[in-house]
């Protein structure tokens, strides 16, 4: 089949079927290998952007999906879907990067984190299909454990969780507290100053101290001196 006809019939199937397509579903029904997929998306996905399509191409895990553009969705929204737009809170994005770093974590362990109920936010986070119950811990009471979906995935321009940011490295305290190690991956200017102004001004004042006290000294000995 020609390469023109393979993007074909890899757009129209995606088209379609309106969800995300297992690779394997993609190979199989094509007689493509694994490789010759990938490189045959790679090209659809460049073609899209150098005709700057209002679709493209995105990898979520294992499958893929034909999606309309993010910066499209303030048009499409209004007519697709009447209903609100989702609108996720600060409350929101701290429980969802939680779970999102912290697969198979039950809502005590979230509430432990966040030191705060979180039942309201974690429904929401269920309505809109963000989180899912994945199953049962085996500790006392049986609790669910959530983890994020492929929405979250979809929403944040992710192929998996291991594209997530790095977290800084931290170690708890005797309290069992987060003690931050090392925050930074680059150096911070500001921060550099604003720390060496602060060691200057010590010394100052420090300085300061000294020289005010051996002026006590000196003053203390000629008084002496004159008795």
């Amino acid at each position: 089949m020609e390469i023109e006809k393979v993007k074909a019939s890899i757009e129209a199937i995606l088209f379609a079927c309106g969800r995300e397509v297992e690779a394997k579903e993609l190979m199989s029904a094509l007689e493509l290998s694994s490789e010759d997929l990938m490189a045959i998306i790679e090209s659809m996905k460049e073609d899209y952007e150098k005709q700057n399509r209002g679709i493209e191409i995105i990898k979520v895990q294992n499958a893929f999906q034909l999606t309309t553009k993010k910066e499209y969705y303030e048009y499409i929204y209004p007519i697709f879907d009447k209903r609100s737009k989702p609108n996720l809170s600060n409350a929101a994005l701290e429980v969802l990067a939680i779970i999102a770093y912290n697969p198979n974590i039950t809502k005590a362990e979230i509430e432990a984190i966040r030191g705060v109920s979180s039942d309201g936010t974690m429904y929401k986070l269920l309505e809109y299909n963000l989180i899912e119950n994945v199953g049962k811990a085996d500790l006392p009471g049986r609790p669910g454990m959530y983890c994020v979906t492929k929405d979250f995935l979809k929403m944040f321009g992710l192929t998996n969780l291991d594209e997530l940011p790095q977290l800084p490295k931290y170690k708890l305290d005797e309290n069992r507290q987060i003690v931050i190690d090392d925050i930074l991956e680059a150096p911070m200017p500001e921060r550099d100053n604003v720390e060496r102004e602060e060691q200057e001004k010590q010394n100052r004042q420090e300085g300061a101290e000294e020289q005010e006290e051996q002026e006590k000294q000196e003053e203390q000995k000629e008084i002496e001196g004159q008795e």
